[in-house]
């Protein structure tokens, strides 16, 4: 039975060191979906060769992140094949009761590992550590753009039937939406930093934005006839903008 508890703790802490992995790719500017997907990879070695696979290595951080996931993971995966071995050939108690304890404890580590109201509890705390104690190449702009809070620097690729494609930026106001357009990266083309707003946006284009993390999560899978998006947007943008208003209005006749 020691084995089958041996076994479930190296689970646990393979599903903890993922979590970590992708909070720290998130801190480097990745969306949550791309960020899990990579730490995922990374983890069990499968090595996805695709665009977000290229972004990782050819970033700095994101590819110490990513080597360290593929060490542990390499320990990891030895390590539950050694230990489920010796759960069931070992002499001892019938393999049926130790199955069914490894059945029963896999179905009660996947409850937090699927809750979204542990993950939210979860991440602000593995965020602090990783600021705290590590050295990621992020550290100083992060602090200045608050991107350990709900601001988020991430590329989205422009499908041709989204919302965001064959419109100028200044056609899609995305200001309003409180998204900032940092650039904008084309196959055939140079990297345009703080492009005009008459540019063009065209599917396969890469967007760097910033803004809030859930509006850029929505923003990623709009439709392209989905207007009401874009006007509700707004709306909760101005709502934010007048609370901060008030805010500056108390701290300044306190």
């Amino acid at each position: 039975m020691i084995s089958v508890v041996s076994l479930l703790i190296v689970l646990a802490l393979s599903m903890l060191v993922i979590r970590i992995g992708a909070v720290a790719f998130l801190m480097t500017g990745l969306s949550e979906e791309v960020a899990q997907f990579q730490a995922l990879s990374a983890f069990s070695g499968a090595g996805f060769t695709t665009g977000e696979a290229e972004n990782i290595v050819k970033h700095p951080a994101r590819r110490r992140i990513a080597s360290l996931l593929i060490r542990l993971g390499s320990v990891g995966v030895v390590s539950s094949i050694a230990t489920l071995l010796l759960s069931f050939v070992g002499a001892g108690q019938a393999t049926p009761e130790r199955l069914l304890v490894l059945v029963l404890g896999i179905f009660v580590l996947l409850g937090p590992a699927r809750s979204r109201i542990f993950n939210r509890m979860l991440t602000p705390l593995i965020e602090r550590l990783l600021a705290r104690y590590t050295t990621l190449d992020l550290r100083d702009y992060a602090a200045l753009l608050h991107l350990r809070e709900d601001y988020r620097i991430v590329e989205i690729e422009i499908g041709e039937y989204t919302w965001l494609a064959n419109h100028t930026i200044g056609e899609l106001n995305l200001g309003d939406e409180g998204i900032l357009v940092l650039g904008v990266k084309r196959t055939d083309e140079d990297y345009i930093g703080a492009p005009p707003n008459q540019l063009c946006l065209r599917p396969g284009d890469l967007l760097v934005l910033y803004g809030r993390k859930h509006r850029l999560n929505e923003l990623s899978t709009r439709a392209l006839s989905n207007q009401a998006a874009h006007r509700e947007a707004k709306a909760e943008h101005k709502r934010d903008l007048d609370e901060q208003r008030k805010q500056l209005e108390r701290m300044n006749t306190a």
